[in-house]
């Protein structure tokens, strides 16, 4: 998957985008395993997302302005469509917009006692999971959700 994104000052480094890259393949390789397994078909290997690093500032402007939540947060995703089925098995398409706050990156990772690579991956994975279509609003959806997060970190050698 090819990961679009604006190199700044004060942002991602190559490492850190490698990482992300290798992490957004995990993610497509295991939900076309699952695919695979339920109608045969794969899900396409051209996909593209664009990738943002914004200010806490930014990143509450954002949340307010495109989901009516005046605060800030993490991660946000924005995705290009409502179900996995919907994706073009070929060719290239953008499968949506993942907005990361690095400063609350930064300050979970010291909550959480893990590098911030661990938890820029994770917080990357969750966004790129929410483009393909999961959720965490109800709880079963959320074991579903947090399951592929987890299988995914394990196969990068970022598990908890």
């Amino acid at each position: 998957m090819k990961i679009i994104y604006d190199r700044e000052e004060g942002g991602l480094g190559d490492d850190e985008l490698e990482m992300l890259e290798r992490a957004a393949s995990c993610c497509l390789e295991s939900e076309a395993e699952l695919k695979k397994e339920a109608s045969g078909g794969l899900l396409n290997p051209e996909l593209e997302l664009s990738l943002s690093t914004v200010t806490p500032e930014e990143i509450r402007e954002i949340n307010r302005d495109y989901r009516g939540v005046d605060s800030d947060t993490d991660v946000l995703s924005f995705p290009q469509f409502e179900e996995i089925e919907e994706i073009p098995e070929k060719g290239e398409a953008a499968l949506g917009d993942v907005v990361i706050s690095l400063s609350r990156a930064h300050e979970q990772a010291s909550e959480y006692g893990h590098s911030f690579e661990r938890e820029l991956c994770y917080l990357f994975v969750h966004s790129v999971f929410h483009l393909l279509g999961y959720d965490h609003m109800e709880e079963a959806d959320k074991r579903v959700m947090r399951s592929r997060e987890e299988s995914v970190m394990k196969k990068l050698g970022m598990e908890r």
